[in-house]
């Protein structure tokens, strides 16, 4: 529990940082005329600012608070899927996808992922089939609003779901008006308090290393030997190899094609701003992913995670760790105070960037297609979008309520299943569309198709059927026995099948056509 000092810290903290941003979605807001304006913004931003933006949006919460939690729980396992393996696949990753993908969506005026995928294959319809899919990253939303509410709540000493309600109301109100012009800004001071704050949580376990890093790992040992092993045959995400590196490099590979990650570059006026750009991302990712080690101190400070006679939950060990080792002198509760704004940013930049691309696509994608020719003004579009930010609230609090109150060991669990999905759906068209020469649709498409029914039908499917014997996978049972299961599974297996059937029909068309 947080001592009155921290609570009264936070509070003050609270109203700077709320000003603050009240400050920039007013500034962003008085230049947007437009949906095009609220999408990709009106502003010629510099490249390293809008890397630093990408950094947040693409660490976030999950990175800082949730992933670090994960660690605590199953240790050393958990450090190289999270803090090694997928972070490597998803920079560079980023880098080889970025630079083409920039190039196509700025010659066709591009705003949104959805977008870009139907002029890239001359497709409405694909365009509309990507938007409506868009809607599983409200799962990540709810990650995000989760964290949010158990740094908040740890830090206040307030109700979990009343703190999830104010926290909604605040960010996707002031998310109404803003869009890139404002978020561009606030994500790369945020970005930079995840500096020093990353720093800080580094930092925050140099005692344990007294003995140098054989004697961290020798306390490590002394509370549960499997804690320093390199897999963890007992958890349900780091069991062996295939889970910790294969599965962790095809999602870091793929994790990049989400609408507030890769359509950061069209924030880009020049294309010599690039180079720039993704120098920066690189540098400030690689520090942000290197937190996750925090959850190994963590659980040195709680070896039982027990917490006055109660069991730490997964979301709440990183907010509990924080208030309890910066709560003793003023300059550890300085410290700690501004550890909890950096908390607070890792998740809020990621939070923004999807509220603002997921409102856009339900916009720009979905209600612009359908209902274009009753639409006659970009007023009409701007209020429409702030409608769906409403509609995008209201689902978010009732999905995040639900993990508050009932998460499936963590809501990381529920996130990735959605995410993942979405990912793995349009990883194969949009390489297909940077790379590929003259590819028609059904190569795509039906790669879009194989990703959604092979990920479901993993996910819920193949448990299912293991569960109740009605069929074996031999040495693959273990991956779907138990309540929790691991939605890297299902989504890595999901982009592979992808692939296949993408590149095989994109060949055949290819043969085709010299044959012709």
């Amino acid at each position: 529990m947080a001592t009155n000092a921290q609570v009264l810290g936070t509070w003050i903290l609270i109203a700077l940082y709320a000003s603050a941003v009240l400050y920039f979605v007013i500034r962003g807001a008085m230049g947007t005329k437009s949906m095009k304006d609220y999408a990709v913004g009106s502003i010629n931003f510099s490249p390293a600012f809008v890397g630093m933006s990408l950094a947040a949006a693409m660490t976030s919460a999950a990175t800082f608070i949730i992933n670090p939690g994960l660690i605590a729980l199953y240790g050393v396992s958990g450090v190289l899927s999270f803090g090694l393996f997928f972070p490597l696949a998803s920079m560079i990753s980023l880098v080889v996808l970025t630079k083409s993908f920039r190039k196509y969506g700025e010659s066709v005026s591009a705003v949104s992922l959805a977008s870009w995928i139907g002029k890239r294959y001359n497709s409405n319809g694909y365009s509309l089939f990507i938007a409506f899919l868009s809607v599983l990253l409200i799962t990540f939303i709810v990650l995000i609003l989760v964290a949010l509410t158990k740094v908040f709540a740890s830090a206040l000493n307030t109700n979990e779901i009343y703190t999830l309600a104010a926290i909604i109301i605040f960010v996707f109100g002031y998310m109404m008006f803003g869009g890139a012009n404002s978020m561009v800004y606030t994500n790369a001071i945020q970005a930079g308090v995840m500096v020093i704050v990353a720093i800080i949580l580094l930092a925050s376990g140099y005692k344990h290393f007294g003995n140098g890093l054989t004697g961290f790992f020798e306390t490590l040992k002394s509370i549960d030997p499997v804690l320093v092993k390199s897999t963890n045959e007992g958890s349900p995400l780091f069991r062996d190899f295939w889970e910790i590196i294969l599965a962790q490099v095809i999602i870091g590979a793929a994790v990049v094609c989400q609408p507030h990650i890769i359509t950061k570059s069209l924030l880009l006026k020049k294309e010599s701003d690039v180079n720039r750009f993704l120098v920066v991302a690189v540098i400030v990712e690689a520090l942000f992913f290197s937190v996750v080690i925090a959850g190994l101190y963590a659980r040195i400070e709680f070896p039982d995670l027990m917490v006055n006679g109660a069991k730490l939950g997964n979301d709440s060990i990183i907010p509990t760790y924080v208030i309890h080792i910066f709560s003793k002198g003023w300059l550890a509760l300085l410290v700690g105070l501004f550890v909890i704004l950096g908390l607070i940013s890792a998740g809020m930049s990621t939070l923004e960037g999807l509220i603002q691309s997921l409102s856009t696509s339900i916009t720009n994608d979905i209600i612009n297609p359908l209902f274009g020719k009753r639409i006659n003004s970009d007023k009409s579009y701007i209020r429409i979008n702030r409608l769906a930010i409403v509609a995008l609230a209201v689902f978010a609090f009732i999905l995040s309520r639900q993990q508050l109150i009932s998460p499936n060991l963590s809501v990381a669990i529920f996130a990735q299943n959605g995410v993942y999905a979405y990912f793995s759906i349009i990883f194969i068209p949009i390489v297909l569309g940077i790379f590929g020469k003259s590819v028609s649709l059904k190569a795509p498409l039906w790669a879009s198709i194989t990703a959604f029914a092979t990920h479901f039908g993993v996910y819920y499917g193949l448990p299912y059927l293991v569960s109740n014997e009605i069929a074996s996978l031999g040495y693959f049972n273990k991956y779907f026995v138990g309540t929790v299961h691991n939605p890297a599974i299902a989504a890595a297996s999901a982009i592979v099948l992808s692939a296949l059937v993408g590149l095989t029909l994109y060949q055949i068309d290819r043969i085709k056509a010299k044959s012709a």
